[in-house]
């Protein structure tokens, strides 16, 4: 299909109704969006229309909200006083007949669902989304990564929308007088006829300057997709050894990396491979100090899985999370992220691990163990979780004590590489080096690593580098799947200049198989340039 063709459609963009020209001096200039037309507020359970007091200022009930032009961005600012304020809209009116096609981002990982299609008023666009235009100008709209809030995008019948969520657990944050930075706005405009791809690298860079990437490419093996959890120190040294000297030839060395599956259930007993004691190896693992040397003198730098929130089952009550509809307190109770002593046990954690000598930690579940719903499921709710509960810090929105944890997270860790796995996009990016940008593919589906491998590398392999460096899961290499698929997969993402993780179940690891990987391995030690979906608007 003709891309020109495809995008065709009637209407002015987005882009030309609502960015204008920024002067600041002779040398800069640049595009920002224009200041809102109106704001609303939910206080409680009650909309809030707001009323323009100054230029730059909104009021209404004790709430004040402040929209100002600063050089690169347009910044939000939150003050309340006696009022729960748990979300402010900005609306912008557009053209009633306008028509877009846009590409849209996810508050965590991507679930197979992200595409450029055209614009849906029911749609929520996490983040940013970006738009082009009948002409192939490419327009960009989103906040900067950091945001206190949780920050959505709504392109209506005749307005734009930017939702900002500022409540804390399910209910309406309580400032208390406190001001709040809840969002910097950035926006992007390319000339006509523009490529997407370099677009949308070029509109990511507005919204992370800094990303903090590893000093060299990570790649290796991850024995998930064929153990499930049901691992053993012996099984992760048989993956080690077989697969590692295939990277012998390699100045830059493979990760092997333990996944779930290798501490102590609560209950003292095998139970759920990813949850239990996030300190303490089961029966089927020794020393891990000792195991993390084995590792490394097999020729792999060792890593490590853990969930951070699992609060054991006989846990202080006073610590953990109240249930709710996802998250069951019974078998599986979560540390509540906003107490300082839950904190400082997170963090005992990263410095163990640090002590064992792992130099890699992937952590995983934070998303649904704070909120009790996947990704997808807040895309579809069009809420983050249910209404109605508090953390124990009531002052402090979502996004906040959810930045606070990743910062807690990296200053424990030190040097080590950190992979985060369903963790918040826009609040890991510049934190840790390494993110999961996908659903988990498979060693038992084709389909799922398809749709979730294969669409997650396609439509956010552009975050790679800048945000992050951005993992698009394994290559579940097993019987079930069939080697030419695999093959395909793994060289791929070998060429993408993106992580390259395998799971290689040792019965399906033939001659041949250890030759691709071996070639593989070559490839994503290296720095390549980021692979260009040539077909993704179609």
């Amino acid at each position: 299909m003709n891309r020109r063709h495809f995008i065709r459609c009637s209407g002015l963009s987005l882009g030309s109704l609502l960015l204008a020209d920024l002067h600041w001096g002779t040398q800069f200039k640049s595009k920002a969006i224009k200041l809102p037309d109106r704001i609303e507020a939910l206080i409680g359970n009650q909309k809030v229309m707001l009323y323009k007091s100054s230029t730059t200022t909104w009021e209404n009930k004790n709430l004040s909200v402040e929209v100002r032009r600063n050089k690169l961005s347009v910044d939000v600012s939150i003050t309340a006083y006696h009022e729960a304020v748990s979300e402010v809209v900005l609306y912008w009116k557009t053209e009633a007949k306008h028509s877009s096609t846009i590409l849209n981002d996810h508050w965590e990982r991507t679930y197979g669902d992200v595409s450029w299609h055209k614009a849906n008023s029911s749609e929520i666009l996490p983040w940013y989304f970006m738009e082009i235009t009948p002409k192939n100008q490419v327009n960009g709209f989103g906040v900067k990564i950091g945001a206190k809030a949780f920050c959505y995008w709504r392109i209506l019948e005749s307005e734009l929308c930017l939702v900002m969520d500022v409540r804390s657990g399910g209910n309406g944050v309580l400032l208390n007088g406190r001001n709040l930075l809840a969002a910097e706005i950035v926006t992007h405009q390319s000339e006509m006829d523009a490529k997407p791809f370099y677009e949308l690298r070029l509109f990511l860079k507005k919204m992370c300057e800094n990303a903090r990437m590893p000093k060299e490419p990570v790649y290796g093996i991850n024995d998930w997709y064929f153990s499930y959890g049901n691992n053993s120190e012996k099984l992760i040294m048989e993956h080690t050894e077989l697969l590692a000297p295939l990277a012998k030839e390699v100045n830059n060395r493979p990760f092997s990396v333990i996944d779930a599956g290798w501490f102590r259930s609560f209950k003292n007993m095998p139970g759920d491979c990813c949850f239990g004691d996030m300190s303490k190896p089961n029966n089927r693992f020794g020393d891990m100090q000792l195991l993390a040397y084995k590792i490394n003198q097999a020729g792999m730098r060792p890593g490590i899985w853990c969930r951070p929130l699992c609060a054991s089952i006989n846990e202080n009550p006073s610590l953990i999370l109240p249930p709710i509809q996802g998250r069951n307190n019974i078998n599986q109770p979560i540390l509540d992220p906003s107490i300082p002593e839950n904190l400082e046990r997170i963090k005992s954690y990263f410095k163990l691990y640090k002590d064992w000598n792992f130099e890699l930690v992937k952590f995983d579940f934070t998303t649904y163990d704070i909120f009790g719903k996947w990704g997808f499921e807040m895309v579809k709710d069009q809420k983050m979780t249910e209404f109605g509960w508090s953390m124990y810090d009531k002052s402090k929105t979502n996004a906040e004590i959810i930045l606070n944890l990743y910062k807690t997270i990296r200053e424990a860790a030190g040097e080590i590489y950190i992979i985060g796995c369903n963790t918040i996009s826009h609040l890991s990016a510049g934190l840790f080096e390494l993110n999961r940008i996908g659903d988990d593919t498979s060693g038992i589906e084709w389909e799922r690593t398809l749709k979730m491998g294969v669409n997650t590398l396609a439509f956010r392999g552009a975050h790679h580098g800048i945000f992050y460096s951005a993992d698009s899961d394994c290559v579940g290499l097993t019987n079930k799947i069939p080697w030419e698929k695999n093959k395909q997969w793994m060289d791929l993402l070998a060429k993408s200049g993106t992580p390259l993780f395998i799971s290689a179940q040792p019965e399906a690891t033939g001659r041949e198989q250890r030759i691709v990987i071996k070639e593989c391995f070559s490839l994503a030690s290296t720095n390549l340039p980021i692979a260009e979906p040539i077909d993704w608007i179609q």
